[in-house]
């Protein structure tokens, strides 16, 4: 049997287009994203978490010269609220990168290993989490509505 899935997602020309919680959110990513540690990629990437209650937890990617030792700036966001605010919601993340290298203004989506991550907070939550993605230098945002839109045959405790 062949089947087909359709993924569906928002594309936004410019973050001016997007409402003011999200503009906020971009920023503080764009923000943190300036002091990532990248020295050996030259990569950056900033992460922004609105929790339920309205609070901005933010990472950065965070490298080594051990490289599977390092962290990315989603994972970094994520863990933190887990961390400290285990029982609130994640309602958005945010995301930015682009490297030192090259001029990058397209979306720069969530790695596998961040997607999965996502996927178990909103597993954990019961509840979607929206997240939009953009490249360093502006430019072209893409928002999906939960991290299926990302992962569509994700892994989960259903299948433990």
């Amino acid at each position: 049997m062949k089947r087909r899935q359709v993924i569906t997602y928002t594309e936004y020309r410019s973050l001016s287009e997007l409402g003011e919680n999200m503009q906020r959110l971009f920023k503080r990513a764009l923000k943190v994203q300036r002091d990532a540690y990248a020295p050996y990629s030259k990569f950056k990437v900033g992460a922004a978490v609105r929790l339920e209650g309205g609070q901005i937890l933010c990472g950065s990617n965070q490298e080594n010269a051990v490289y599977p030792v390092g962290l990315c700036a989603e994972r970094v966001a994520i863990f933190q609220a887990g961390a400290l605010y285990p029982d609130v919601r994640i309602c958005d993340l945010v995301i930015l990168a682009g490297g030192e290298r090259a001029a990058n203004n397209r979306p720069v989506p969530p790695c596998g290993s961040c997607r999965q991550a996502i996927a178990e907070y909103e597993c954990r939550q019961g509840y979607p989490i929206r997240i939009a993605f953009g490249g360093a230098d502006g430019g072209a945002i893409i928002e999906v509505r939960t991290v299926a839109g990302l992962l569509p045959f994700g892994f989960s405790k259903a299948f433990l």
